[in-house]
């Protein structure tokens, strides 16, 4: 299938396919004799795949090791459950880390809202960052 009919099949552009061909992403197709890209069906499929897998929020780095292992013969559930695990925790991390900035952010709108300006004028700084001692 030429390159125009995979991008409509997989819902991406031909320039992103021709990027995911540079990284390793997917193999280089064959060439007709005219030149154009001939990709195999299973092109879809690991165009979907790529997709997938960046929508679980993994790089394409660890996109094409995955697919590496695979087009080597090997099973990468494994390397799969690592990736999900790693990113999984990093997630929680900064969910964390956005509740603390929350409730950080909370508290200056209290401050904020029971400022006079005429205060800041007068510390020579915005006294919503910076409380009284």
């Amino acid at each position: 299938m030429r390159i125009g009919d995979l991008a409509a099949r997989s819902g991406l552009t031909t320039k992103t396919i021709r990027f995911y061909e540079q990284v390793g992403l997917l193999p280089e197709p064959p060439r007709t004799s005219g030149g154009y890209r001939d990709y195999p069906d299973e092109a879809a499929t690991r165009l979907a795949f790529v997709r997938e897998a960046q929508g679980a929020g993994l790089t394409l780095a660890e996109i094409r090791s995955i697919l590496t292992l695979r087009d080597s013969g090997q099973v990468p559930c494994a390397q799969v459950t690592h990736l999900i695990t790693e990113h999984l925790a990093d997630i929680e991390a900064r969910l964390r880390e956005l509740c603390r900035t929350r409730d950080t952010l909370r508290t200056l709108a209290t401050r904020a809202a029971e400022t006079d300006p005429s205060e800041c004028a007068e510390a020579g700084t915005c006294t919503i960052l910076t409380p009284a001692p």
